[in-house]
């Protein structure tokens, strides 16, 4: 178990507010001053990750902008999916947050335990972004230098520029496209490997960061911690019931047969978390249990699973606006419209990622949109074992559902039978 990094980040999370809670309490003065160069080194690590965000963002936008585009070329089907796709991710991205706008407003974060936590990390209460008008948001959109863009960490215009990059890309002849698609990729899989490297420190630059948190908040910032994990795992969790009854309500499949269908193929995803190992009992249950020919299993599930990330929207908004209420940020409609924009962004370009990277390269960009600090996701990541469970219960769903609902009324091609002569 311990050969888990998620396992291992949370054991280090707990310990690190356990000493640091220890420290507040027992320690003298002087060794409770003396942990800055510990929380330094919790501030080194979050930096190192803060490196890697823009590059890595831009390249996997691009990659995952182009790679949509060529299979939404292949053919009428694939076209029909990724609208479908889009449709979905839209009224999810929007149900996010309105749910966690609701839930916050119901549960608010306790004020004392809020303040302290944004104390220990070191960021500024107030947003980091100006209030943004509706002129402003469309003023904004296309950036006028994509360089200062990338340099300001202005995520949105550089979103938009990497969305037009990647389908002007999708454009070009093989002979240009796969060399600089290359080089894309070779810049990503980089950076990739510099945040494996960072994240295999994660153990310590969680325990660091988590013991600042101990130290200035005792044990009280576990009750934030838990109210974080409920939120955004109860709105993910949601999806996959959105989903059964928008199959019953399609009528693309009898609720109790999809349900049927679903169930191993929901164990192996609790299991794995992870939709591309849940692929092999997809294909087999939506094709002999809910009868979906093998022309639309064999093409929507795996495009589904390479695109399509029903949660993502989802449980990266939510994460996202809990950061902003924590630190007092009340985004502006225009600013939420930009983070889910670069909600849908980052679902496609952070596909096939490992969860760690995953979380980070996704809701860090959405936190910039929305003009809140995210000096506190390293702690949210050593909790994302919990959410991460229902992000993939939920895509495995949505993945079946929407592969469903597009073979609605269509049957297999009969193969023609020979006639035969009279003797």
């Amino acid at each position: 178990m311990l050969k888990s990094l998620a396992v291992r980040v949370l054991i280090a999370l707990v310990l690190g507010l356990l000493v640091g809670a220890a420290l507040q309490v027992w320690a003298p003065k002087g060794v409770q001053d003396g942990m800055s160069i510990v929380e330094a080194l919790g501030s080194l690590w979050l930096n190192a990750l803060r490196m890697t965000i823009v590059p890595l963002v831009f390249t996997l936008l691009v990659l995952g902008i182009a790679s949509v585009a060529d299979a939404a070329a292949t053919g009428k089907l694939a076209a029909r999916a990724i609208v479908l796709f889009g449709v979905f991710l839209a009224v999810f991205a929007t149900y996010s947050v309105l749910m966690t706008q609701g839930w916050l407003a119901l549960w608010p974060i306790d004020e004392a335990a809020g303040a302290a936590l944004r104390a220990s990390a070191h960021a500024p209460d107030a947003a980091a972004a100006k209030a943004s008008t509706v002129a402003d948001f469309l003023k904004g959109l296309a950036p006028a230098n994509a360089l200062k863009a990338a340099v300001e960490d202005a995520i949105l215009p550089l979103v938009v520029f990497g969305v037009f990059f990647g389908f002007g890309a999708s454009r070009l002849s093989e002979e240009l496209k796969r060399p600089l698609l290359t080089v894309f990729r070779g810049v990503a899989e980089t950076m990739l490997n510099v945040v494996r490297w960072v994240l295999w420190a994660a153990p310590v630059g969680v325990f660091a960061l988590s013991l600042s948190v101990g130290l200035r908040t005792g044990v009280a910032s576990a009750a934030t911690l838990l109210q974080y994990i409920v939120i955004v795992s109860t709105i993910t969790a949601s999806i996959t019931v959105i989903m059964f009854v928008v199959v019953a309500v399609s009528r693309a499949a009898k609720l109790g047969e999809f349900l049927k269908a679903s169930g191993p193929v929901l164990a192996v995803a609790f299991s794995t978390q992870s939709s591309l190992a849940s692929l092999p009992a997809m294909l087999e249950r939506t094709r002999d249990n809910l009868g979906v020919p093998d022309r639309i299993t064999g093409l929507v599930l795996p495009l589904a699973v390479a695109v399509f990330r029903a949660t993502s929207p989802v449980a990266n908004l939510a994460a996202a606006l809990f950061v902003a209420h924590l630190y007092g940020v009340e985004p502006t409609v225009a600013q939420i419209a930009g983070a889910i924009l670069v909600s849908f962004a980052v679902a496609v370009g952070s596909v096939g990622l490992p969860g760690q990277i995953s979380f980070f390269a996704s809701v860090a960009p959405i936190c910039i949109a929305l003009g809140a600090p995210i000096d506190l996701l390293p702690i949210l990541l050593a909790v994302e074992v919990v959410p991460d469970i229902f992000r993939t219960l939920g895509n495995v769903t949505a993945d079946m559902g929407v592969t469903t609902i597009l073979a609605k009324g269509e049957r297999e091609v009969p193969e023609p039978v020979a006639e035969v002569s009279p003797g």
